[in-house]
């Protein structure tokens, strides 16, 4: 664990899944606006997008209680507790459904115990959860977010905010990616043949939103966050392949059942090989699904929060960087 500030008035926030794609933004968002960050980050773990000299870093293990309780403490009694904790950490694929389970349910049981245990409980602690998890979860993906939430929610004196992003985009993305990188490649290939209802949140908009939350008296509440926009899958394309400048693509439908097929196949081999593979059971259940729209209103009356990113907008700006690195 180190440290470039000690203790002071300043406000401090600790933001796991620090050095993935939406957690690197919720660290720069957060450095913005003037708070002090501290980053966890596994040893193995990138740190390509955490380069800002004024981040702090810890490593805290979610799978060891024990361990986190001293590593807490430690930190509170050096440098003050965290008045915030982002905890963004988890996974959305796995090798094993069980994976789902321990990473996103168990673990985040674990840090939650360890905070109150450690007494570094904060002013707010903010789940990232998903979409996937409104009411009957349909994947072990969204059924492990909805455990998180109910045991969140169970706890006294503890107060937090749940969060459920619907589709993420944006720089450092690399699950769209495929998508945008097929398309400039001039095929699209579309899950189903019937049309797939689709709504997205720029990953800026994101992370401004999380802030938002974080600063204001909303309390042991859930927010959905959304583009109040939605899209087909084809207008969605279609939307990528103008940015790409590709003037025409070839469409390819899969059928539900081949894409089951696939699915089986890479789940399959996953577990052959210890992999976790990006197309499985679990995310065909949520593939399969034609209705991803979401109601956004609430968040918008009680937050004042509105998205300034349209999907064109968002995208324009997303494949810009994605050439500026090379992706694309």
């Amino acid at each position: 664990m180190d440290s470039n500030n000690s203790k002071d008035s300043c406000k401090k926030i600790l933001i796991t899944g620090a050095s993935g794609f939406i957690g690197s933004f919720l660290v720069e968002e957060g450095l913005a606006k003037g708070i002090q960050v501290w980053a966890n980050v596994r040893n193995s773990s990138s740190k390509e997008y955490l380069k800002d000299s004024r981040i702090n870093f810890i490593n805290l293990n979610f799978e060891d209680k024990e361990e986190m309780v001293r590593l807490i403490g430690e930190h509170a009694s050096n440098f003050g507790k965290w008045d915030y904790v982002i905890h963004n950490a988890g996974v959305t694929k796995c090798s094993n459904t069980s994976g789902f389970r321990r990473v996103n349910f168990l673990n985040t049981v674990n840090f939650i115990e360890a905070l109150k245990e450690s007494g570094a409980i904060p002013e707010k602690f903010v789940l990232m959860s998903s979409l996937s998890a409104r009411d009957n979860p349909i994947s072990y993906y969204g059924k492990s977010k909805k455990d998180a939430e109910m045991f969140l929610s169970l706890q006294s004196g503890f107060p937090y905010v749940i969060i459920r992003p619907t589709g993420v985009y944006g720089p450092r993305d690399r699950d769209y990616f495929m998508k945008i990188k097929g398309i400039a490649a001039g095929i699209d290939f579309a899950a189903g043949l019937d049309t797939q209802i689709l709504s997205f949140i720029y990953v800026k908009d994101l992370a401004r939103f999380v802030f938002i939350a974080i600063e204001s008296g909303a309390g042991n509440d859930i927010f959905v966050v959304s583009h109040p926009e939605t899209y087909s899958d084809r207008h969605f394309a279609d939307i990528i392949r103008r940015e790409v400048g590709r003037k025409r693509v070839l469409r390819i439908a899969v059928p539900i059942f081949v894409l089951w097929i696939i699915c089986a196949l890479s789940t399959l081999y996953g577990k052959l090989f210890s992999k976790a593979t990006t197309l499985n059971l679990d995310k065909f259940k949520i593939i399969r699904e034609r209705d991803w729209s979401c109601e956004t209103r609430i968040t918008e009356e009680r937050l004042g929060f509105m998205a300034e990113y349209d999907l064109e907008r968002g995208l324009r700006e997303t494949v810009a960087w994605y050439r500026e690195k090379g992706w694309l």
